[in-house]
């Protein structure tokens, strides 16, 4: 047995300083601070944690002197204490306490304070809005004032998920669809949740605020140089909390104009693609690309679904029945109408909010033709945009 104990001894501190062999991370402190509101609360920190060191070992010098030197052996008597009675004794009460309010309301205090007033500061000078909409489990992101809305998701391969491939540099830290925002200009971001909390968290932002369904929150960023920072969601949103990673770009604001450019001419042809007459091949290819991004978490990539919670699409009766009736309506609770309107109560979602009209139309074909389901019919984008 004690051979045992020593090799799982042994077995995990080798596994503690092996963490760079399975991409984990470690650091003496926090990430390199790239927002004035990160750089904020990293002097907070460091200041806090100076503070705390001092106390910690000014106290346990006073433990030591006080155990050696007035020892049993040096012929001390232990004392009844009663509490402080002479003047000595209050003083020597008072004074310690004071200090720690001294510390506590003022030396930390008013830093402490500073932070909050400075986080909540949401609105003044602010350059842009940026909306971030958190769903079970993506992320939609809004800019108002250019007109641009998309949805970011996952783009971890399965193979890396499911140990068939060798995990990416950046594993469950990869997106389709990076957030793109200019370096310098304070964007206001505005929270909120379609199902259940999740939190929008880049620990180089020094920004992490909860997106509650029903409310709009708020928190702000000036990001002060270029580059990628990698987030996540950092509440326990559900099975695939895992999979919900955010991806910020921060580029010079003549990029971040071109790539507004970009964004508004790929929504125009979106919308466009809504009036042409697409064939079966066109929205099978797509579908897939589009279950593969949004659907297959839930309902798994062999449409067998993960029952009770989400149902299996293969050979299910809803994708199997009628979609539209005779007057080319929505069937209630039929297929199409699940996928744009979503199933209250459940994790099913609104999806005509989140995706184009191609996206739906060529998703929903996938499944009436895939996982054995073989009706043979088609949803055309055109459709679609007239029943929304």
């Amino acid at each position: 047995m004690a051979y045992k104990k020593l090799f799982a001894s042994w077995a995990g501190f080798a596994a503690i300083f092996s963490s760079g062999l399975v991409h984990a991370e470690y650091a003496w402190n926090f990430p390199e601070p790239v927002t004035p509101l990160a750089l904020d609360t990293l002097h907070v920190h460091n200041k806090f944690m100076l503070i705390s060191i001092a106390i910690f070992f000014v106290v346990l010098a006073i433990m030591i002197y006080s155990i050696f030197a007035h020892r049993k052996s040096k012929g001390h008597q232990p004392a009844n204490f009663t509490g402080p009675s002479t003047k000595s004794q209050v003083l020597w009460t008072l004074v310690p306490f004071a200090l720690l309010l001294f510390i506590d309301f003022v030396v930390m205090g008013i830093p402490a304070y500073h932070s909050v007033v400075m986080m909540e500061d949401t609105k003044t000078d602010a350059d842009m809005v940026l909306k971030v909409t958190g769903s079970q489990w993506k992320w939609q992101y809004e800019y108002p004032a250019e007109g641009i809305k998309f949805v970011s998701t996952l783009a971890t391969p399965e193979g890396q998920i499911y140990n068939k491939e060798a995990k990416s540099e950046h594993y469950l830290l990869d997106v389709d669809n990076h957030v793109v925002l200019p370096v310098n200009k304070k964007v206001r971001i505005l929270l909120t949740s379609t199902d259940v909390i999740h939190t929008w968290w880049v620990p180089q932002f020094g920004a992490k605020r909860d997106a509650i369904p029903g409310f709009m929150r708020e928190t702000w960023a000036r990001i002060e140089k270029p580059g990628i920072y990698r987030g996540q969601c950092a509440e326990l949103c559900g099975k695939g909390h895992g999979f919900m990673p955010i991806v910020v770009e921060a580029v010079s604001e003549p990029d971040y104009k071109a790539w507004v450019a970009q964004q508004k001419a790929r929504q125009a042809s979106a919308a466009a693609s809504a009036e042409r007459q697409w064939s079966k091949d066109e929205l099978m290819k797509q579908g897939a690309e589009v279950y593969a991004k949004q659907c297959v978490v839930c309902h798994q990539a062999n449409g067998q679904g993960l029952p009770p919670t989400f149902p299996a699409l293969a050979g299910s009766k809803l994708i199997n029945g009628p979609m539209l009736d005779a007057g080319g309506h929505l069937i209630k609770d039929g297929h199409l109408d699940r996928v744009m309107n979503g199933k209250p109560g459940t994790a099913m979602q609104v999806f005509k909010t989140l995706l184009s009209d191609a996206e739906i139309a060529s998703v929903v074909t996938f499944e009436r033709n895939s996982f054995g389901n073989k009706m043979g019919d088609m949803v055309q984008p055109a459709q679609v945009k007239a029943l929304r």
